[in-house]
């Protein structure tokens, strides 16, 4: 069954901790944590699973590290349907769920679209509160069927990540002036 939550104020504390963990196993091969997804955008709805963002200078360093993210718990699993991507999930001791890693290198397309996605959304609260409307209506049509929620979330998180890239490349164009 999809659950979703109202947004839990220990997420980003949670976050801190888990991202110390993940810093202190991997040590200098991170270039930047960042926490992503719904957990990471106050007062909308979100699945309680934490989406951490891993920046890495190059992604050959972080595969020969696998054993030391496996050590903290996480199951490694390659790309896992993106390219260029890495993907790690720990459950917690009732084998649910609580975080994901995405591990991309710095300053590619899917670390960039994961940040801007999440900066539209906080700086735009009516566009994050529709997102989670949205995503409310998908688990009442589909309380059992993931593919069929994640299904019905494409055409938005497509359509604003191309708005979220085009924003952010404004503001670094007034920055720059």
């Amino acid at each position: 069954m999809i659950k979703l939550s109202n947004f839990n104020s220990a997420w980003p504390d949670e976050f801190k901790h888990e991202s110390q963990r993940i810093q202190d196993s991997l040590g200098e091969t991170i270039a930047n944590i960042y926490h992503i997804g719904s957990t990471s955008i106050p007062d909308i709805k979100a699945k309680p699973i934490i989406d951490i963002l891993l920046e890495v200078s190059d992604l050959e360093p972080l595969d020969s590290q696998k054993t030391a993210m496996e050590t903290l718990g996480y199951e490694a699993m390659g790309e896992f349907g993106i390219p260029e991507r890495r993907y790690y999930r720990l459950n917690n001791a009732h084998g649910i769920r609580k975080f994901q890693v995405h591990a991309f290198e710095l300053g590619s397309h899917g670390a960039m679209r994961h940040l801007a996605y999440r900066d539209y959304l906080l700086a735009h609260p009516h566009i994050a509160q529709s997102y989670s409307k949205l995503k409310e209506r998908l688990v009442a049509q589909h309380p059992n069927d993931m593919d069929a929620y994640i299904d019905g979330k494409d055409s938005f998180i497509k359509d604003h990540e191309r708005k979220a890239l085009e924003w952010i490349q404004e503001i670094k164009a007034d920055y720059e002036d």
